[in-house]
């Protein structure tokens, strides 16, 4: 198997391991660097539980090759908060119950994050389709969309 040296920043952490080339980004941060808060569930890119932010920008970590990951910034969902100060997507997911066996929770909160940083100030509609990817078999969504807007009118500046 060929292998390869990866350099990238993990949650803010520099990071330098060699990895096998057909090893998943999923596999990698799981496995190589026991990140297990990011899940996988289909390992086809469908559910959404195993998204990360890339340079801020959700990918299924499952559909990508760890080292095309070279070079970027990397942030999983052990990156957002603390179990002493929880991130305020994480805090709102409590506050409205908007988790119930918490498989697919990280990836909502990943894909959440992304669309928080795009638009401090999503509208329901905007929430809808931004989670349109992550699935959920315990929820009706509700709790979800209503956990994301919380968090975006707790953290957001005065609209414009």
């Amino acid at each position: 198997m060929k292998r390869m040296t990866l350099h990238c920043r993990v949650n803010g952490q520099a990071v330098a391991r060699e990895v096998d080339v057909r090893r998943t980004l999923a596999d990698f941060v799981r496995e190589d660097l026991g990140l297990t808060g990011t899940h996988l569930g289909c390992e086809h890119g469908a559910c959404g539980a195993c998204t990360l932010l890339v340079d801020g920008r959700s990918v299924r970590s499952c559909l990508m090759f760890a080292v095309q990951a070279e070079g970027c910034e990397v942030q999983t969902v052990e990156g957002l908060g603390t179990e002493e100060s929880l991130h305020p997507l994480q805090q709102a997911f409590w506050d409205h119950h908007g988790l119930q066996c918490g498989f697919c929770t990280p990836g909502f909160l990943m894909a959440a994050t992304e669309l928080l940083r795009r638009d401090p100030h999503p509208d329901e509609q905007a929430v809808r389709e931004a989670l349109s990817g992550n699935l959920c078999r315990c929820t009706g969504y509700q709790n979800i969309v209503a956990a994301v807007l919380a968090a975006a009118e707790s953290t957001a500046a005065p609209k414009a």
